[in-house]
């Protein structure tokens, strides 16, 4: 019947009511999960198109409900195939957003605990969809109260593996910054008191009988005072701020006095055998190695598969405890922990709670006293006196986040590029290529030497030889005549850099314009007209070099004093150095550390693909085409100097080359900084002339 009245209003185009339109989604919605094709649910949603879009979700989602309650008793496969449908149907908006989590709460409301263990499976396995924008928003507090629901009914010492996939489950699906995990506050948990006496439940007659035969191996005898002093003590640990009171600080100093002392006086021995120390010694490292870890010792803590989660504190059972390394290890580091909350700053620690310098003093003395006791317990006490101490620095890096307000965790944002970055780097100028200018040149019936002013000058003139012959070049310059005083004035500046000989020929023209006592004597001795010439000429420089020094400005790098030695001028260094220029030694010597990678250098020096083609066919091996290529280099380009070559290899990351570069540079400039040889007298006197 109710099929029938589907038909019809599908086919006049009515409303379908509520009842209707839950009968045809739950047909739909078992063809779909039995395909696992959520579009033919889709397309019976839109075949209703009278109805609105709340009217038709309303029951689709109790459809989804009805057929939930249908299969709980089918297996836990098919429970999670119609969750998986419902979160399709919810991407394809034809279910409320929350219904794929509502269908997991009806479930683990009805199930047995066994059956939800199983169940709560398919919630981890969907971690990244509950995160989506779709879920997230709508189904976080249905999520929360789940998973709260779950942990009331669980039990702490029975179902503690369960309890900790719940509380993971919660760690992954929320952020760091989720409020409601936080403990912004720093409420300690009061409730959780620790019963201790003669009155304790813990174990009946034949157990405590059993204990007694049991206890009398163990050397360490217990007294019912250090009992009582053993436990008071997780009352601090429960509640530390008591420790800020005068009296119950004094109360705990002297019972932890007490117990550390019982433990240091009772030393745990290591069970593990002595053939195993090297393996011991190697495991004490933070990072485990597998090879360094006694297998035997992993094996023994796979096997000891127990966890308690809170020690009976029956008195008999106080020996047993304190032989055993964990029990030892537990009480240990809760004294650690509670003096770490009583050193850190907390933004909800009342400002009555501070410490005195005595309290300040014992915490880090039984501190430091915690960590050797740590480490003298067995099995591999260093590494885990290193693990407690490496997590309480990070639980203190934590409790900082929180007191500033537990700002949400981002990737740091990348610097802003520079301008300078952004700039592109400047263009080299297109070299004409070696062939074309090659081809040019021998048309016109020119040479190309690659080098604008030697090909200038070599085709000055058709025939070089008679060129050199011409009567232009046949002159001599009397001797009467002297030179252009403003070529050799000892104070001409160059115009532009200088090489280091000529800056030497400059000074030694300085140098030689000065009166010499040998001058003075020939010009006294002699009066005759050759004679009167050269002193002519001799005057005349000197007077204009004095007028140069009057004009000059003091602060000139070239100036000369007349009472400085000629020594210190000749050793003088140049305002510039001059570039140091790539030879063909330099590159037999260097060719050979850049080895196969060469083309990525005539890439770099702007060889085209065709050129290096060139190169590599015409020579067998890559050191000599290597070579050639370097040659054909540096005789192109004006730039080819071992500080541009030695950055280039840097920059292609031939490190080996570059430091080849750099050492030849070094030895260059050591060569060249060496100190001339001081011309002899004999070679300076070139104006005194002889009778």
């Amino acid at each position: 019947m109710s099929t029938a009245v589907d038909v019809a209003s599908k086919a006049s185009g009515k409303l379908a009511n509520y009842f209707a339109l839950q009968a045809a989604f739950e047909k739909a919605l078992e063809k779909a999960i039995t395909d696992g094709n959520v579009e033919l649910l889709v397309k019976e949603y839109n075949s209703f198109t009278a109805n609105t879009e709340h009217d038709k979700r309303l029951p689709m989602d109790h459809a989804f409900r009805v057929l939930l309650m249908n299969r709980l008793e089918d297996d836990v496969q098919r429970i999670g195939d119609l969750v998986r449908l419902s979160v399709d149907a919810t991407r394809a908006e034809i279910v409320s957003n929350t219904i794929p989590v509502v269908l997991l709460i009806d479930t683990f409301d009805v199930v047995t605990l066994d059956k939800c263990q199983e169940i709560f499976r398919f919630v981890e396995e969907l971690v990244e969809v509950w995160k989506e924008e779709i879920f997230f928003a709508s189904c976080k507090n249905n999520i929360l109260r789940m998973c709260n629901d779950l942990l009331r009914r669980l039990s702490r010492t029975q179902n503690t593996v369960f309890c900790g996939r719940i509380l993971l489950f919660l760690s992954k699906f929320f952020p760091f910054s989720e409020r409601s995990g936080l403990n912004i506050v720093s409420e300690f948990n009061l409730d959780n008191f620790t019963e201790y006496g003669l009155d304790s439940k813990d174990h009946d007659e034949s157990d405590n009988k059993e204990l007694e035969d049991t206890a009398e191996d163990i050397p360490l005898k217990i007294d019912y005072d250090l009992y009582c002093k053993f436990w008071s003590l997780q009352d601090f640990f429960r509640n530390p701020n008591q420790c800020y009171n005068k009296a119950q600080w004094k109360m705990f100093q002297m019972h932890a006095e007490n117990i550390l002392q019982s433990f240091s006086s009772f030393k745990l021995e290591d069970v593990r055998q002595s053939g195993n120390d090297s393996a011991s010694e190697a495991g004490q490292a933070m990072e485990v190695d597998e090879e360094a870890v006694d297998p035997a010792a992993v094996t023994v803590v796979i096997k000891a598969n127990h966890f308690f989660a809170k020690f009976l504190t029956n008195p008999k059972l106080l020996a047993l405890q304190l032989s055993d390394a964990n029990f030892r290890r537990a009480v240990l580091v809760q004294f650690l922990i509670l003096f770490q909350y009583l050193q850190v700053s907390v933004k909800f620690k009342s400002d009555a709670y501070t410490l005195t310098a005595d309290q300040a003093d014992f915490i880090k003395e039984t501190e430091s006293r915690v960590y050797k006791l740590l480490e003298e317990t067995p099995p591999y006490g260093k590494r885990f006196a290193r693990t407690v101490h490496h997590m309480l620095v990070r639980e203190e890096m934590w409790n900082n986040w929180k007191n500033e307000g537990c700002k949400e965790f981002k990737k740091p944002e990348e610097p802003a590029p520079n301008e300078e970055d952004l700039k592109p780097p400047p263009s080299k100028k297109p070299r004409r290529p070696l062939g074309d200018a090659l081809r040019d040149a021998a048309r016109n019936g020119k040479f190309f030497l690659g080098n604008d002013n030697l090909t200038r000058l070599w085709n000055y003139s058709p025939d070089n030889l008679q060129a050199c012959k011409s009567e232009q070049r046949n002159f001599l310059p009397l001797l009467e005549t002297p030179p252009d005083t403003t070529l050799f004035t000892s104070l001409s500046q160059p115009s532009s850099k200088i090489s280091d000989y000529l800056e030497q020929v400059r000074k030694r023209l300085i140098r030689d314009k000065e009166p010499k006592p040998a001058a003075l004597l020939s010009s006294n001795s002699s009066e005759n007209s050759f004679g009167l010439a050269v002193n002519h000429a001799h005057a005349e420089a000197e007077q204009d070099a004095t007028v140069a020094l009057q004009d000059a400005e003091p602060e000139q790098d070239l100036e000369v004093e007349d009472n400085e030695p000629v020594v210190e001028e000749v050793d003088e260094v140049p305002a510039h150095e001059k570039p140091l220029m790539v030879t063909k030694e330099h590159i037999q010597e260097v060719a050979p550390l850049i080895g196969e990678p060469w083309m990525k250098v005539g890439k770099k020096i702007g060889f085209t693909n065709d050129e290096l083609l060139f190169f590599q066919m015409e020579h067998s091996t890559a050191n000599v085409a290597c070579v050639q290529m370097l040659t054909n280099w540096i005789s192109d380009d004006d730039d080819a100097t071992l500080d541009n070559w030695a950055y280039m290899l840097e920059g292609l990351e031939m490190n080996k080359a570059a430091e080849a570069v750099k050492a030849i540079i070094e030895r260059e400039k050591s060569g060249s900084t060496a100190a001339p040889a001081v011309p002899s007298a004999s070679d300076n006197d070139v104006e005194v002339l002889s009778d």
